[in-house]
């Protein structure tokens, strides 16, 4: 087992940061190309999200997929051959000039881009001792945020200086390295065993976890509250880029930054935690999300900026809680449930745009805000929900009832 600190410890948390950053580049490089798209196909906004929105959808079901499928197959064997396949991906991207044909292949790379999200955590609980594993779990969490900025840094900032093409060649490139690096820093896997693959047992077990109204209550904070957080975002950089501020693509890449704030709030909710009930800590990130929404309304772009910055710290403390909160609860079946609570983190990513839409279009920015605290509010209530219930049962278990 590969103690903390150990070179073979560095090896294998370097290699899975550098592939966690690939991953999550590429999933989110078309975010602030969507005035672009729009613009140079001649769609609507509604549908020049679907360049992010359809590699959401297939990433989030292909992770209950690939999870189970490595228990046969292996760990790091999948993970190579889905990273070389969203490698191939991007590649043909770059190539593509029709936007349905772009559709395809994003759809096709959102399957790619799935496996080593939904192997990695299986992997280092084979080769990691316990201790090693916590340290190394915080820093692949790292890996998913430094990538989403990533990608959305080079798809603004390429897209704007050459193209939207010419941006998915440069990620080819910069994909294309970090598979290499990948497969020269990891260490092969010395603990896997294979286990036979049980349909009948995996569908029982999700079955189980969607019947429990705990668990279920947290899968609708999570999914409904990254429904808001990740769309928000979507039309804000068609706001930015139309009158009065008329942003560029590599400027609108640059708000994306806000999301280091999220990277604080993740690393604070731990510590939060300790001295409050995980369920209230989610009612507070979903609070601190609202009023970030809120000072959006100010109207200035560094309001706007400001607002952003509050809402992902309050937004991350919120899912870094609720995520937490599904793995400790679930008393079988661990996976699975954390795989569930991914698929509806990304179904809201990938439908939130068709909520939010018919707003947008009604009453620009102020109908965005306004549909999203309509939501925000259910998540509030059912996280509140969700500590009352739990209280109860707590309650409930210390009489002997």
């Amino acid at each position: 087992m590969i103690e903390a600190g150990t070179s073979q410890f560095w090896r294998a948390t370097m290699a899975l940061c550098i592939g966690s950053f690939m991953v999550f580049a590429n999933l989110y490089i078309t975010h602030p190309l969507l005035p672009m798209l729009a613009e140079e196909f001649e769609i609507s906004p509604l549908l020049a999200s679907w360049s992010l929105t359809v590699t959401t959808l297939t990433l989030g079901l292909s992770l209950l997929v690939f999870g189970p499928l490595s228990d046969a197959l292996g760990r790091t064997r999948l993970m190579l051959m889905t990273m070389c396949g969203a490698v191939l991906c991007s590649f043909v991207l770059s190539q593509v000039s029709d936007f349905t044909w772009l559709l395809f292949w994003r759809a096709l790379q959102g399957i790619f881009l799935a496996g080593l999200p939904a192997i990695a955590i299986a992997y280092m609980g084979d080769e990691f001792t316990k201790k090693g594993l916590i340290a190394a779990v915080g820093l692949y969490i790292s890996g998913n945020t430094l990538g989403g900025i990533g990608g959305r840094l080079i798809g603004g900032f390429a897209g704007e200086l050459f193209g939207w093409q010419e941006a998915f060649a440069l990620m080819t490139f910069i994909s294309f390295f970090c598979l290499c690096l990948f497969v020269w820093l990891l260490p092969p896997s010395e603990n896997f065993s294979a286990r036979k693959v049980v349909p009948t047992q995996m569908m029982t077990d999700a079955y189980q976890h969607l019947s429990n109204p705990l668990l279920l209550l947290a899968y609708l904070v999570g999914g409904l509250n990254f429904f808001i957080f990740i769309n928000q975002y979507s039309y804000a950089t068609f706001l930015l880029a139309d009158d009065p501020y008329y942003l560029s693509a590599g400027v609108l890449g640059l708000l994306f930054l806000t999301y280091l704030s999220g990277t604080v709030g993740a690393a604070f909710s731990g510590r939060i935690a300790k001295n409050i009930p995980q369920p209230l800590v989610m009612a507070m990130g979903i609070i601190i999300l609202m009023t970030g929404t809120l000072l959006t309304l100010q109207g200035s772009l560094w309001a706007i900026i400001l607002g952003f910055l509050v809402s992902a710290f309050g937004f991350f403390l919120a899912h870094s809680c609720a995520s937490s909160w599904v793995s400790h609860t679930a008393l079988h079946a661990r996976a699975t449930a954390s795989s569930i609570y991914l698929l509806f983190y990304y179904l809201g990513a990938s439908s939130g745009g068709f909520y939010l839409d018919p707003f947008w279009h009604s009453w620009g920015w102020d109908g965005v805000v306004f549909g999203s605290l309509v939501i925000l509010l259910i998540t509030l209530l059912s996280s509140l929900m969700l500590y009352y219930k739990t209280s109860v049962k707590l309650e409930h278990c210390a009489t002997g009832g």
